[in-house]
Parts: C-alpha cells; sequence; structure tokens
C-alpha cells in the first residue's frame, strides 16, 4: 500500500512538472495570472561573451529547416496539411496564436499531437504504471552518483515539486532534470488550470468536433527519456543543477528563441551551459539520438497515413522540425513538399 501511494504521489507530482493540467481544475481556469518572466540568458551571454555568442549562433545557423515553426506540407492529389512547432509553455506570449496557424488549424480535419491524451489522471496512472523507468528499482541510489552538495540541491527541486524530498533519492536523473526544466512560477500556473500550448491546440480541434489524436504514447515518451546512457543522464543533470536557481530565465530563453524563431540556437546554447559545468558536448548525444532522431522516424509512420488523407494538423515540440534528421527534412525524404509559412 505504501508503495503505490508513493507512487501516485510522484506520478501526480510529475504530471504537473510535464505541463499537464488537472481535469479537476475548471474548465475556465486563467491562463492570466502571475507571469513566469525571466531574464533572456542567451543574450546576456551575447553582451558578456560574444565569443561564445558567436559560436552559438553559428551552430544554429548551420542546421536546416531552423527558421520556421509553421510549415505547409502538399503532395499531388491530396489537401495540403500542416506542421506547426510548439514549445511545451503556458506563456500567452506562445499560446496566443497567430493569425498563420489560426487559418491552418481552421483548415484541419484532424489534429495530432505528440501525445493525445493530456489530462493528469492518464499521465498520472500511466507514470505509475511505469515506475522503473523513473525510479531507482535495483538498490542504487541517486544520491550515491551525486555529490552532497548537487544532491542536496536535487532534495530542494523535488520538495518545491511537491514530493517528499525523502523520495530523492530514488529518482533517475532524467526525471529530475525534467523536473527542474520547469520553474516554480509554470508549475503553479499548470496546477491552477493554465493550458500549455499542446493543450491549448486540442481544446481548439475538440470543440470543433475535431479527432484529436497521438503520434505516440506517454510510456513510449518515457522509454525514450530512460533509454538515454545514465552517464549522459547524469551529467545533463548536472549542467542543470548549476543553473537550478534560473529556471524562470532559461524558460525566458527558450520563449525568445521561438519567438525569433532561433529555436536551432537551444542545443547549442546547453551545451554552452553544460561546458560552464566542465561537461562536454558528448552528454547530448543520447538526448539528440533517442528524444530526437529515433522519436520523429517513429512519429512520422504514425503520421503518414494522415498526410495521405489530407487535411491534417500536426503539431509537434519544435526541436524536432529542423536538422538532417527533423520532421521537416523527413517529410521531403518521403516525398512531400514541405514550404515555410512562418
Amino acid at each position: 500500500m505504501r508503495c503505490r501511494l508513493l507512487n501516485a504521489i510522484v506520478a501526480v507530482a510529475i504530471a504537473a512538472s510535464l505541463g499537464v493540467a488537472s481535469a479537476a481544475e475548471k474548465e475556465t481556469a486563467a491562463d492570466t495570472g502571475a507571469q513566469c518572466r525571466g531574464v533572456d540568458m542567451l543574450a546576456e551571454t551575447a553582451a558578456r561573451d560574444q565569443a561564445t555568442y558567436d559560436r552559438i549562433m553559428a551552430a544554429a545557423s548551420a542546421t536546416k529547416n531552423a527558421n520556421a515553426i509553421l510549415w505547409k506540407i502538399e503532395k499531388d492529389g491530396h489537401a495540403p496539411s500542416y506542421l506547426f512547432g510548439t514549445v511545451h509553455l503556458t506563456d500567452d506570449r506562445v499560446t496566443n496564436l497567430s493569425p498563420a496557424v489560426t487559418k491552418a488549424l481552421g483548415d484541419a480535419k484532424v489534429i495530432a499531437l505528440e501525445v493525445s491524451d493530456l489530462n493528469e489522471t492518464a499521465t498520472a496512472s500511466v507514470i505509475a504504471q511505469s515506475a522503473p523507468l523513473v525510479m531507482f528499482t535495483d538498490g542504487r541510489r541517486l544520491d550515491n552518483l551525486l555529490s552532497s552538495s548537487e544532491f542536496d540541491t536535487v532534495k530542494s527541486i523535488i520538495g518545491r515539486a511537491g514530493m517528499p524530498p525523502d523520495l530523492a533519492a530514488l529518482f533517475k536523473p532524467w526525471i529530475v532534470t525534467m523536473i527542474l526544466s520547469v520553474s516554480d512560477c509554470e508549475r503553479e500556473k499548470v496546477q491552477n488550470g493554465a493550458r500549455v500550448l499542446d493543450m491549448k491546440i486540442a481544446e481548439i480541434g475538440k470543440k470543433r468536433g475535431l479527432d484529436v489524436v497521438g503520434l505516440e504514447t506517454i510510456p513510449a515518451q518515457l522509454e525514450s527519456l530512460a533509454a538515454v546512457p545514465e552517464r549522459q543522464q547524469l551529467d545533463m543533470l548536472r549542467s542543470s543543477l548549476r543553473f537550478a536557481d534560473r529556471t524562470n530565465d532559461m524558460m525566458e530563453t527558450l520563449v525568445q528563441l521561438y519567438l525569433k524563431r532561433q529555436l536551432s540556437a537551444a542545443l547549442p546554447f546547453q551545451i554552452a551551459l553544460a561546458h560552464q559545468a566542465g561537461i562536454g558536448d558528448e552528454a547530448f548525444a543520447g538526448f539528440q539520438q533517442k528524444l530526437l532522431d529515433e522519436r520523429n522516424e517513429k512519429m512520422l509512420a504514425v503520421a503518414q497515413p494522415l498526410l495521405e488523407k489530407g487535411g491534417a494538423f500536426i503539431a509537434i515540440g519544435a526541436l524536432h522540425l529542423p536538422g538532417e534528421h527533423g520532421f521537416v527534412d523527413l517529410l521531403r525524404q518521403a516525398g512531400y513538399t514541405v514550404t515555410a509559412v512562418e
């Protein structure tokens, strides 16, 4: 009984950290209220360290298909579809859709998200059933893999996320990094019913009576996250812990990159921050392979039947779009004409 209760507590808290609003919250819960604004750390880098900034932007500029978040997908004999890159945030600068995105949504016959069922109950249930992916079950402990000061920070993060700090030692590194990526302010907004961009798109589709489908399942997402080699998970966590007091700033940086259509700078920026913590580029190899490249292939296989019918609106994380193995390039390799809209 105690184990099941702890799993339930963990699952609910993690669901909130992943941007999943509670089904028990009022449908009209405001997207207004406190704004989780911070400092743009990339602009800060430009002012403080021009050479590092130039390296980040050079890497971003060299990335294919990186300067748009809305793409039109066409093929002879098929009604056009659209691909939209999202960020999983509630910020109204992100969730207020542009006229072009609104029109593409209005023309859609079906909406495809990474995961279709984003309510807290469903997410918490899956996480609770996937405990071995989230928590150590073989006797190992996170406090034995980190320094005492690093682990003290982890306990503080776990406590602020609404979980018993004593559970911190049981968590695998990747889930702590995920929890840390969401600021206390953003987590509170989600728990109060604010919708992240993906959920807002789902609600628009459901109000129109459209089918809202998923390109993957929550268990598949968890498996991809857990598949990153443990050494790389630890290195990414250590990098994040160095900036644990700047989560609002990290989120503001992401928002600015999104608004400026510079999301391809996100990973080079994270790598630059890791260098400050003495961590090399290789820490992010598993992230690129397991969380982006391999998932892109799988999601495209599910998306193609929808594209063949035409009129699909596909909304997935913006980091999935650019690059040689990005969704835009994979669509072109599959025979579609893909054109940037905005």
